[in-house]
């Protein structure tokens, strides 16, 4: 399913977020004060209620054969609900009752053989197989990973988060049950840059500058310059309209982009193009 994310991004219900969150973090203070056993926790434990669990895995549009890595996965039931899905999954705890409690979940929910439990710092976590990242963390927490989930996973790689966002990163959708929120992220390709574009019998010089999914710039083309009126990504999918209504669609490869079909289902007619780019 494809879409245009929106320019602007209006968080919703900002009150019942503030409380929601105070209470998540009065909950894991009371909590963590009557344990002091357990190794010192970047997010204490709080369990997703399981509607939110399968509205996280519904914006993810988790399929068959994804890779799951469920960071703070507690008793591990959005791990476990992502192999019931067909997936593979990894749920990772620093908490080792949280690992055990998660692994006898798996057991009794027949999962054993198709998620596995690890007791492991998320910092310390490799990401990059993932195709798919769900959490339920803390802000701050995110922000922290904001850098490597970018840098790490493949574009196109989705994240899903429960109640808590990534600041200046905007979430491509998101969602309300009830009164907490989903946000959901798709990881961008890298294009920020200077490019040499061919279309038919013209080669024109792109500048791209990139604001994670939004794209700005300008072409130089036949003795023109032309803007970039609107320009996103969606994983490795390019779309850029310029000032003159002329536009490019195509997939990233890289350092390397080349045309897709602009219509639905590749109906539509377009001059095909490809790219390489010259400068970072």
């Amino acid at each position: 399913m494809r879409f245009e994310p929106s320019h602007t991004f209006r968080r919703a219900r900002l009150t019942t977020i503030a409380l929601t969150a105070a209470a998540f973090i009065a909950l894991a203070e009371g909590t963590l004060a009557q344990r002091s056993d357990r190794p010192p926790l970047d997010v204490p434990y709080v369990p997703t209620p399981p509607e939110v669990v399968e509205r996280m895995l519904e914006m993810a549009h988790l399929r068959p054969g994804d890779v799951v890595i469920d960071l703070g996965s507690g008793d591990g039931r959005i791990a476990i609900a992502a192999a019931r899905r067909g997936a593979r999954a990894l749920g990772v705890d620093i908490d080792p009752e949280r690992i055990l409690e998660a692994q006898e979940n798996a057991r009794k929910a027949g999962m054993q053989d198709k998620v596995q439990f690890r007791r492991q710092d998320l910092f310390a976590t490799k990401l990059s197989e993932a195709t798919v990242i769900t959490m339920y963390l803390l802000t701050k927490v995110n922000l922290d990973l904001r850098a490597r989930l970018l840098a790490e996973l493949k574009p196109g790689t989705r994240v899903v988060s429960h109640a808590f966002d990534m600041g200046e990163w905007t979430p491509d959708t998101h969602s309300e049950i009830g009164h907490r929120q989903v946000f959901m992220w798709i990881v961008p390709a890298k294009v920020a840059g200077r490019w040499r574009v061919r279309r038919g019998g013209d080669s024109f010089d792109l500048s791209l500058a990139q604001d994670y999914q939004y794209l700005s710039g300008s072409a130089q083309w036949a003795g023109r310059s032309l803007e970039i009126r609107h320009g996103w990504l969606h994983g490795a999918e390019l779309h850029l309209t310029l000032s003159d209504g002329s536009q490019l669609r195509g997939r990233v490869n890289g350092d390397r982009m080349h045309s897709t079909p602009s219509g639905a289902g590749g109906s539509e007619a377009t001059t095909p193009w490809h790219a390489t780019r010259t400068a970072p």
